[in-house]
């Protein structure tokens, strides 16, 4: 199967797609809205990853963030978006893996995330189904 000749979705996985993609959607824009102020327990956290206790870096972190859902938001750039979260929590992963934060609780916090993300990406995208087939 072509990408341009995609089978068609049923409506159960198209709205669990929804669901999971709507989650990701929701959890990056509080991401994001708690470090535009930025709040003083964003600033303060920042510190042990080894980031500095700059509110000009968790505005810059939060506005990477936003933009990056409000792609993968949009139908038409969802693909897009998908690939920059996908590195925006790479670095997360990153970060918490080189300060020794346990494994299953944060440093493989951002896995968790983009499972979800491509999974939600996955089910409500034709295209993206036939460019990554696991059936045929």
């Amino acid at each position: 199967m072509s990408i341009s000749e995609t089978a068609p979705v049923s409506s159960g996985a198209l709205w669990t797609g929804r669901v999971l993609s709507g989650i990701i959607i929701l959890f990056m824009i509080f991401d994001g809205a708690i470090k535009l102020p930025p709040l003083d327990v964003v600033t303060q956290t920042m510190v042990p990853l080894g980031w500095p206790a700059d509110a000009n870096v968790a505005r810059l972190l939060g506005v990477i963030g936003l933009i990056a859902t409000a792609l993968y938001a949009l139908p038409r750039t969802s693909v897009l978006g998908a690939i920059l979260l996908t590195a925006y929590m790479g670095g997360a992963i990153a970060a918490n893996a080189r300060i020794g934060n346990p494994l299953f609780s944060h440093t493989l916090f951002g896995v968790y995330l983009g499972v979800i993300l491509w999974g939600g990406l996955y089910l409500r995208d034709p295209k993206v189904r036939a460019l990554i087939p696991f059936s045929r």
